[in-house]
């Protein structure tokens, strides 16, 4: 058997900058395109979020599309593991205030 010379750098390397592309696109993506669309009524956003976090069925029989556009924000600012409710909806207040100017 001879010994090939494959040689798989490059393939690494193209995966890397492509793994890295795709993420600091998305992150661009939330930054710019995503989180602006929440500016028009954040606290209307909020309040829906709360009721996302708190009720079994917080739509009801309503139309369910506002709160799955404000359960978006529970990817774009995660919540942390030890972050009540009210601490984690004050920080997404703050975050929507900061990219809303």
């Amino acid at each position: 058997m001879t010994p090939s010379n494959f040689n798989p750098w490059p393939i690494i390397i193209f995966v890397g900058f492509a793994l890295l592309a795709i993420s600091l696109l998305s992150h661009w993506y939330a930054q710019e395109v995503t989180l602006p669309r929440y500016c028009e009524n954040p606290e209307q956003t909020v309040q829906l979020l709360q009721k996302i976090l708190t009720e079994e069925r917080p739509a009801g029989e309503e139309t369910r599309r506002p709160y799955i556009i404000a359960a978006k924000l529970l990817f774009l600012v995660p919540r942390q593991s030890d972050e009540t409710i009210e601490d984690y909806l004050d920080r997404v207040r703050y975050h929507l205030r900061k990219q809303c100017r």
